[in-house]
């Protein structure tokens, strides 16, 4: 049977991989903090994103960058329902990137696909939420201490078992709650409290993270461990960006959540020739 992730509206076919285009609706994103303002930009933004091939849309209104401090609850509500409210109204799958119970309670019953969760579903009263939005996609992901202070102490120990471990562990209370497996998707959290060789590590090793049945789901667009290996600051990071999605997708990520939708997809449709053609190879 194909692999599959079931969302509110949309069944995604995951036999090849998918673009997620980053929609920031946040003054002080790492990347690109206050380009996409208000309702009007950040949907010329989505469109833009959705014309130059982006599967899903994944919407913002909190930085998770390193050190940045909590958005409080009605800003947060302020700044994403508006955009959600023209998003779904563009038939292709909306994830909303947020914690908070609250946020994913008002984003689902505004027609939201996907709950993108870097907290995955640990906050009172989040797992609760997408149990009662029977079809919404999930995707949990791992992420050591929390944005404020994650950046103060890296992990200790084998990154690849405690992040396999964690997301498994998580992933089975939504199971025994009788969450459709085919709802969840891993995010192993590249940036998140990890450092440059455990980063690079998870990367080497998805294979293991693969072995549990789990689609998987990178999220290196632009991350700082790029910057650290080539040297280029956060608005120059396209190339290592690609580079890293196809990288991912090379060792079976399903989903590449990237900023550079139309570079991203160039890249993959090179991947996808070699994948089409590498049947019919001479012996």
């Amino acid at each position: 049977m194909s692999p599959q992730w079931q969302t509110s509206r949309f069944v995604l076919n995951l036999d090849q991989p998918l673009v997620m285009g980053i929609v920031n609706v946040t003054p002080d994103s790492f990347s690109d903090g206050g380009r996409h303002a208000g309702v009007s930009g950040a949907m010329a933004h989505a469109e833009r994103l959705l014309g130059e091939g982006a599967d899903i849309l994944d919407i913002g209104g909190e930085s998770t960058r390193p050190g940045s401090p909590a958005v409080p609850l009605e800003e947060e509500l302020q700044r994403v329902l508006p955009v959600v409210r023209e998003a779904v109204k563009l038939d292709v799958p909306v994830s909303i990137d947020t914690y908070k119970p609250e946020v994913m309670r008002a984003v689902l019953d505004l027609g939201a696909d996907i709950i993108n969760d870097i907290w995955a579903l640990r906050q009172p009263g989040a797992r609760e939420v997408v149990q009662a939005h029977g079809r919404c996609g999930i995707c949990l992901m791992h992420m050591h201490r929390t944005p404020q202070d994650m950046h103060l102490e890296h992990m200790q120990g084998d990154v690849l078992s405690e992040v396999r471990d964690f997301l498994q562990a998580e992933s089975h209370k939504l199971l025994a709650a009788g969450v459709d497996r085919r709802r969840i998707v891993w995010d192993y959290g590249i940036g998140f409290g990890k450092s440059l060789a455990q980063n690079f590590a998870l990367l080497a090793g998805q294979q293991e993270l693969l072995a549990l049945d789990f689609p998987l789901l990178a999220g290196w667009s632009r991350k700082g461990s790029l910057g650290q290996v080539s040297g280029l600051p956060v608005d120059e990071r396209m190339v290592p960006s690609v580079a890293a999605a196809l990288l991912a997708v090379e060792r079976g990520a399903r989903v590449v959540r990237v900023h550079d939708v139309a570079q991203t997809v160039a890249a993959l449709s090179v991947w996808k020739a070699m994948q089409e053609s590498s049947g019919h190879r001479a012996v």
